[in-house]
């Protein structure tokens, strides 16, 4: 441990390490902003997806690995080779000449991400001890509100191509160059200011471990999310089928798995250590981890798409409406982190976080498209209480429960199990969506707006298919519908005056139809997906109940070492 070090010294290593946090924060919600503009320049809309996937695939199996490798190798270095190649990363993503190359880059960028996530909460165990990681926890925790907020913000302004200094105008390109400046300071301060960090003289890194690791998270990863746009090409090439595709992919992700466990069970120092699984509380909260990811992701997505759909709010001011979640998660988290250091005692917290969080959840069933926002922003404050409540203070019971040796591997398990719940409860969210408004629609294929819409070769692209959730929402968004309202009306200016009166009016009412069909559809199906989520959250509450609490432990003479 490193907490002989001045409280100088620890603030400026920890403000270099939130930066960088912040970054890897901030890039999951600017890019959203800049994702139309980038498909459309290099005109890859069947590759939109990606984009997204490659920086998750890569960022999720690299946690695991790179929290290993810093207690092998030090915090310092590994954390540094995460600063770099983010940079290097942002800076090619921003110079890609094709969508191939942006693609190979943000998977590069997600590297340096995994490595960051992972080593940032593992830190403010090096330098702290239990009893006062609390208040930097709660702090790191709202690093990513702020990032939410100006995430969208800073996207919108960028892409939408302002002047800078009266010489320079943005574009798409800036929402990854912007991580350069920050990534460079970040680098330099942790080269000087941090120490290594280092728990193992004789590191000995479980190659074959990794490899699996690299394999069962990717294939699983690949098998849920997004599955049949990623491998659209593969399935039409060779005529498989993607219940097919998926079969062969779960089949991997079962070898993989047990090969990784016979490995791991054998290797000196595995990258997920299976004994650390001997520990009730590591247990518990892993399936906390896991079932909280799955169930906050749902409620945070469908909510945005709950403000454009409903109030027509565009992709910023829609971001911009969940200030009041952000709000009291920021608020939470900082508070309830300054708690903990204070009476050193963690279990009622993170009870109370999930009894709010779950109630809160509950109270998003009953949105409906007439419910106004002041009552959805009220709800928000409490959903985000109960977040920050719970969630800065699971890396504290995480901690406590080992030796500083095995720190890195056990905070990142925690991050990938947080993670891997995001992804599964993404896709599950998504099957509950399409379900959902297949069922309250019906065929849209004969409806009269989608009609009109095929009749336009520039809409038309817009319909990949009529059964697709997503592409029924996306035509019902509001810049969507913009767009398609200008371009009808473009084509209409050939017809005399009356005509082009007529049509749009005609048009107009047909859009509204529509409009309202897929709005009351939408909330219809999010009555199910917030209720999934409350009892997912309600499961992960009651499993907190079991933790069996063990005392904060203080700094001790013999965490102090003579010299770094």
């Amino acid at each position: 441990m490193h907490h002989h070090l001045s409280l100088r010294s620890k603030v400026i290593i920890m403000l270099s390490v939130m930066a960088s946090l912040f970054l890897v924060a901030l890039d999951q919600t600017i890019i959203a902003t800049a994702l139309g503009k980038i498909v459309q320049d290099f005109d890859a809309f069947s590759s939109l997806s990606w984009i997204v996937t490659a920086y998750l695939l890569t960022t999720t199996i690299t946690v695991p690995i790179a929290g290993k490798l810093s207690d092998l190798f030090g915090r310092r270095r590994i954390l540094l080779i995460g600063v770099a190649i983010f940079a290097i990363g942002s800076i090619l993503s921003g110079a890609s000449v094709n969508i191939v190359m942006l693609i190979l880059a943000r998977a590069l960028q997600g590297i340096g991400g995994g490595i960051i996530t992972a080593n940032a909460f593992t830190i403010v165990g090096d330098l702290f001890a239990a009893r006062e990681r609390g208040r930097w926890q709660g702090l790191i925790g709202a690093v990513f509100g702020i990032a939410s907020v100006v995430g969208p913000l800073l996207g919108g302004f960028l892409t939408d191509g302002h002047s800078i200094f009266g010489w320079l105008t943005t574009d798409w390109r800036w929402t990854f160059w912007i991580n350069v400046p920050v990534a460079i300071v970040a680098f330099i301060i942790i080269a000087i200011f941090c120490p290594p960090l280092k728990h193992d003289n004789k590191p000995r890194v479980d190659y074959l471990g990794a490899g699996l690791v690299a394999i069962f998270l990717a294939t699983l990863i690949l098998a849920i999310d997004n599955t049949d746009q990623i491998f659209a090409g593969l399935l039409s090439a060779t005529g498989l089928s993607l219940l097919g595709l998926r079969l062969i992919m779960y089949a991997i992700i079962a070898v993989a798995l047990a090969a990784l466990l016979y490995v791991e069970r054998r290797a000196s120092e595995p990258i997920i250590n299976l004994s650390f699984f001997k520990n009730r509380n590591f247990s518990i909260i892993m399936a906390v981890a896991l079932l909280h990811g799955a169930a906050f992701l749902g409620a945070i997505l469908y909510l945005t798409q709950f403000n454009q759909q409903v109030f027509g709010a565009s992709p910023t001011a829609s971001g911009l409406m969940l200030l009041p979640l952000i709000g009291g998660l920021m608020t939470a988290s900082i508070s309830t982190g300054q708690l903990v250091s204070r009476i050193g005692k963690y279990k009622a917290i993170i009870v109370s976080g999930f009894v709010v969080m779950t109630g809160s959840l509950a109270m998003l069933t009953l949105l409906t498209p007439a419910t106004s926002y002041l009552f959805e922003a009220i709800v928000m404050v409490f959903v985000g209480l109960g977040v920050g409540m719970a969630l800065p203070i699971i890396n504290i019971a995480v901690q406590n429960e080992f030796e500083q040796k095995d720190l890195g591997s056990a905070t990142s398990a925690s991050q990938l199990f947080r993670s891997l719940g995001s992804t599964v409860g993404t896709a599950i969210f998504g099957s509950l969506l399409t379900i959902g408004i297949a069922t309250h629609l019906g065929d849209m294929k004969d409806d009269a707006y989608i009609q009109t819409l095929r009749q336009s070769p520039a809409a038309s692209q817009i319909l990949t298919s009529t059964s697709d959730a997503n592409t029924l929402l996306n035509i019902n968004a509001p810049a969507t519908k913009q767009a398609i309202s200008d371009g009808f009306r473009q084509s209409i200016t050939t017809l005399p005056a009356t005509a082009q009166v007529a049509a749009t009016k005609q048009f107009t009412t047909i859009q509204n139809n529509y409009n309202t069909k897929i709005v009351d559809a939408f909330s219809e199906s999010l009555h199910t997906i917030f209720l999934v989520s409350t009892l997912i959250v309600g499961i992960a509450g009651a499993l907190t109940i079991a933790i069996k609490e063990k005392p904060l432990r203080s700094a001790r003479p013999t965490d102090t070492p003579g010299e770094i």
